[in-house]
């Protein structure tokens, strides 16, 4: 829950909003999501947490740097574009710490129902979990067992995933509101 209710509440969700549609668009159009999107909501984010306070502001950074810490490690896992990444810090910014806590598992969950419809799509479901397979082996053995699968790899499933960051920060916003 908002720790400090303010005016600049409406127009924190207002440009949540605007990233958030700009991001599909584009991840859904040109399957990148570019950078003076998820640059801009990131400065007006914090931003307005300034001239809220300080305590507000704090919320904006730690969420912002959750955000790049677990875009980072998708990132380098292959798991996730560099712009989803950068979403991620984005909304972390704008959600604030609390609110992103709520919308991190469901924007997975999203993710895998986006992943799910994609391969049923395309007809690829039943190769698509023994891949998954295999990838649990390698996570659960350090890599002994199994190969390791990134969107580079052939046969990999690509979502954009900017569309379920944006599904999950929209239901966490929605149920948690904005913590500034």
């Amino acid at each position: 829950m908002p720790t400090h209710p303010t005016a600049l509440a409406a127009p924190l969700a207002a440009v949540l909003l605007v990233v958030l549609s700009l991001a599909v668009w584009f991840d859904v159009k040109e399957r990148r999501i570019p950078n003076w999107i998820t640059a801009s909501g990131l400065v007006v984010s914090l931003v307005a947490r300034a001239i809220v306070g300080p305590t507000a502001l704090w919320a904006g950074l730690v969420g912002g740097g959750l955000g790049l810490v677990l875009g980072m490690l998708f990132f380098a896992a292959g798991a996730m574009g560099a712009g989803d990444g950068k979403l991620l810090i984005a909304v972390g910014a704008l959600l604030g710490l609390d609110t992103f806590l709520w919308c991190l598992p469901l924007t997975g969950a999203f993710g895998g129902l986006l992943a799910l419809v994609v391969t049923v799509r395309k007809g690829t479901l039943i190769p698509t979990l023994l891949r998954f397979r295999e990838l649990m082996f390698h996570f659960v053995s350090l890599g002994r067992i199994g190969d390791r699968r990134t969107l580079s790899a052939p046969g990999a499933v690509a979502v954009p995933y900017g569309v379920a960051v944006a599904a999950g920060a929209v239901t966490a916003w929605l149920g948690w509101g904005l913590a500034l």
